[in-house]
């Protein structure tokens, strides 16, 4: 399997963004980590992604855990790591850009628990809430021991009061939190991780909640506490989980769906002034959908090509746009609906066989290679799809996309694929990378009547599920037409 040209492309992105302007005021942070003695620590920052820690300083502790960080230049805001030895351990700080010279004092063996802060309001109510937090879930662990150990319905029914008034205090203390410290960049990092609150929903006719409703103000709510003009947050690990929870869970995966709603969130970006951003929602995006693992969607990748690196948008280099540009020309004509280009080949006794010389309601191409191991794995599932679908109206063409013709037809032979449609390029002047974005094999296409594509880079594992789910979606629109 190769890498798509913009998980390439990902690499000259984090480099380009990693190197933020800063205003050069310099900054100290002493950090005193009880259990530490003479040992180095490392400073840096999650990247959007949270995958991925971009390191700005080291620092050595003397004999009682005292290290200093320090540089003449100021660290990008975002939220911050020092990372102890052997990467077990970790100290979170928030770093807004603004208290630039602070100090940490905790035992690595209760972090949170013991964590003393001066000189920074932002680490100081960061550690607070986590404090508060930490005290709520310990009562809270306690109380649902309480309830295994005492399950008579008495006990269960008080414990459940008690869970219930725990976690409205902590609902209060929330509330009471965002209000007091609104301006803090520590009160959006926790906000953002917080799910939209949903009001009661209004009834339908029969009585019951419209569920629908629910969703839709879910998703047009989900990035309410998301502030798009605050690049501080590309250096925390929330975007990408969020990123990846709207785009695979709250949108109906469907490419017109996709792109209406991916443009509407990059436009959020670009309307707050925030370049990193947009350009980080716009190739998590087309990343993800170059090779989508939903069948169909490549023409999210065609649209957020066109629209966002062929235009200019996304700067990236003349050779980055060249490949995209022809990656897009060769998808395109490829898309589902689109009518798939004819091929003629020749079949076992070099007589030819086209593509559109199929006559069958449905036509599976079946793109290999005679000594590709997944397609030797392949081919016995091909079969068992044609021998049951075929009363159905299902033909298949295979198409050797190299080797030689003693190969193929030995591939024929031991997969015993003879009463299949079967095609070998004798010429050798096809491209079936470029002319069938056959870039891995095998590579399935599933045609309807008129040629037209209606599934593309079909797993074989789910050729059958998909094509008895499309006939009875094919039979229901016909009944409900008569």
């Amino acid at each position: 399997m190769k890498k798509g040209l913009l998980a390439v492309m990902g690499a000259v992105l984090l480099t380009f963004f990693s190197g933020e302007s800063a205003i050069a005021q310099g900054y100290r942070i002493e950090a005193n980590l009880k259990g530490l003695q003479d040992t180095t620590a490392i400073l840096g920052h999650y990247k959007y992604n949270g995958q991925q820690f971009i390191a700005k300083d080291t620092a050595r502790s003397d004999a009682n855990g005292l290290m200093v960080f320090e540089g003449k230049e100021n660290l990008p805001g975002g939220l911050y790591l020092i990372l102890l030895p052997g990467q077990q351990k970790l100290v979170q700080l928030v770093y807004s850009g603004k208290e630039t010279d602070f100090s940490l004092q905790t035992d690595t063996s209760s972090i949170v628990k013991s964590m003393v802060v001066k000189g920074s309001e932002e680490n100081q109510i960061f550690y607070e809430y986590q404090q508060e937090l930490g005290k709520i879930m310990e009562e809270s662990n306690a109380l649902n021991l309480e309830k295994k150990l005492k399950s008579d319905q008495v006990s269960a029914a008080l414990v459940n009061k008690k869970l219930n008034d725990l976690q409205q205090k902590f609902t209060d203390y929330q509330k009471k939190f965002f209000e007091d410290h609104a301006d803090t960049f520590t009160a959006k990092l926790f906000k953002v991780t917080m799910e939209p609150e949903v009001p009661p929903a209004p009834l339908l006719a029969n009585g019951r909640k419209d569920s629908v409703w629910v969703f839709n103000y879910y998703k047009n709510h989900f990035w309410d506490n998301f502030d798009f003009a605050d690049e501080r947050l590309l250096r925390t690990p929330f975007l990408q989980p969020k990123l990846e929870r709207y785009v695979k869970e709250l949108i109906v995966q469907v490419p017109d769906s996709v792109n209406k709603d991916a443009d509407a969130l990059i436009q959020k970006a670009a309307k707050a002034g925030n370049k990193e951003l947009k350009s980080q929602i716009v190739y998590y995006i087309t990343s993800e959908y170059e090779n989508p693992k939903v069948v169909g969607t490549e023409g999210v990748f065609v649209h957020m090509a066109e629209k966002y690196y062929l235009s200019g948008q996304m700067e990236v280099s003349e050779d980055a746009v060249k490949r995209i540009g022809e990656r897009v020309a060769s998808m395109k004509p490829l898309l589902v609906n689109q009518v798939i280009p004819n091929l003629t080949l020749s079949d076992p006794d070099k007589k030819p066989v086209s593509i559109h010389g199929i006559k069958a309601d449905y036509t599976v191409l079946f793109f290999y290679s005679p000594t590709c191991g997944h397609c030797k794995d392949a081919a016995p599932k091909l079969k068992e799809f044609y021998d049951t679908n075929k009363a159905k109206g299902a033909k298949v063409l295979t198409i050797a996309t190299d080797q030689s013709p003693e190969d193929w037809k030995k591939f024929i032979k031991d997969y015993k694929l003879e009463e299949l449609s079967n095609g070998f390029d004798y010429t050798y002047k096809h491209d079936f990378r470029t002319e069938y974005d056959v870039y891995t094999t095998p590579t399935i296409y599933v045609l309807d009547k008129n040629k037209k594509i209606i599934a593309r880079k079909m797993p074989i594992e789910q050729l059958d599920d998909f094509f008895n789910f499309y006939l009875r979606n094919q039979e229901a629109k016909s009944t409900a037409a008569n």
